[in-house]
C-alpha cells in the first residue's frame, strides 16, 4: 500500500472537476480582497497538491510558492505551470514550513488541515504564522466533521471512466477516517495499471481549530460552509488574519 496520491496524482484534478474549480479559486480570491490582500503581493498554497489554485493566484497576479508533501502531486505541478509567470513548488510538510522572509498571505485548501493530526494542528499553525507578515491573510478550510463521520466514514465510493477507475474504502474511527483507495488507469498500450494508496483524514471541531488559530497568533475573521454557503455543512472554510 502507497502513501497518498500516488496513484491518483495524475488523476485528480481530472476526478475533481465537478467540484468546480474556477468558482472555488473565485470565492478564495474575493475573501482575500476583503481581507486586504492585493495583487502583487507574495502568496503561499499549503497542500497545494497539483497547484490549480496556485496556478490561479499566480495568474491574477501574485507571486506564489506551493508547497506539498507529495513528490507524485508535486511534478503534476510542475508539469501544469503553463503560462508566462510560473510559480516555484516546494516539497514540504506545513508542521516544518519555513520560508525566506515573510508572506502577505497564505491558503490552505481542499482538506490539508484533515491530514494534520489533532496533537500537530498547534505547531502547524505556528509554522503558518511565522510565515506571514503582520496583518497576513489566512484562509484554509476542513471536511466538516458531519461530511467525514456521516458521508464519507464507513462507506464505499467507486467510479468508472473511459481511461481511469477508482475504489474508495473508507473505516470511521472516532477521531478519524482511514481510507485505502485502488486506482486503474489505462497505459498507453490500452492496458489498465494499479497503483493502491493509504490515506488517514483526521476530524477537526470548528471549536478547536478556532482555539488553536487564537493561540497560534491569529484572528479569526469568520467561519462559514463551502464557498461562502450558510447551508452547505460539509466544508468549514476559516478566514484569519496574523496579529
Amino acid at each position: 500500500m502507497s502513501a497518498a496520491y500516488t496513484g491518483l496524482a495524475g488523476w485528480f484534478e481530472y476526478l475533481n472537476q465537478d467540484c468546480d474549480y474556477e468558482k472555488w479559486s473565485q470565492y478564495l480570491h474575493k475573501r482575500l480582497k476583503e481581507a486586504g490582500t492585493a495583487p502583487g503581493g507574495r502568496g503561499l498554497d499549503i497542500g497545494c497538491g497539483s497547484g490549480y489554485f496556485t496556478r490561479y493566484f499566480q495568474n491574477s497576479g501574485y507571486d506564489m510558492t506551493g508547497f506539498d508533501v507529495s513528490p507524485e502531486m508535486l511534478a503534476q505541478a510542475e508539469a501544469r505551470k503553463g503560462g508566462a509567470a510560473k510559480p516555484q513548488y516546494v516539497l514540504a510538510d506545513v508542521r516544518k514550513l519555513k520560508i525566506n522572509g515573510r508572506a502577505d498571505f497564505a491558503v490552505a485548501v481542499n482538506d490539508c488541515f484533515n491530514y494534520v493530526p489533532p496533537k500537530d494542528i498547534p505547531a502547524a499553525l505556528r509554522r503558518v504564522a511565522a510565515a506571514l507578515k503582520k496583518g497576513g491573510a489566512f484562509l484554509f478550510d476542513v471536511s466538516s466533521e458531519y461530511k467525514l463521520r456521516e458521508i464519507v466514514g464507513n462507506n464505499t465510493f467507486c467510479e468508472d471512466r473511459e481511461e481511469v477507475a477508482y475504489m474508495w474504502f473508507n473505516r470511521l474511527y472516532p477521531d478519524r477516517v482511514e481510507m485505502d483507495v485502488t486506482v486503474f488507469s489505462r497505459r498507453g498500450d490500452g492496458l489498465f495499471s494499479r497503483a493502491d494508496e493509504h490515506h488517514v483524514q483526521y476530524i477537526h471541531s470548528e471549536a478547536f481549530l478556532r482555539e488553536e488559530l487564537e493561540k497560534a497568533g491569529f484572528l479569526c475573521l469568520k467561519t462559514e460552509g463551502a464557498l461562502g454557503s450558510a447551508e452547505d455543512g460539509t466544508r468549514v472554510n476559516f478566514i484569519a488574519k496574523r496579529v
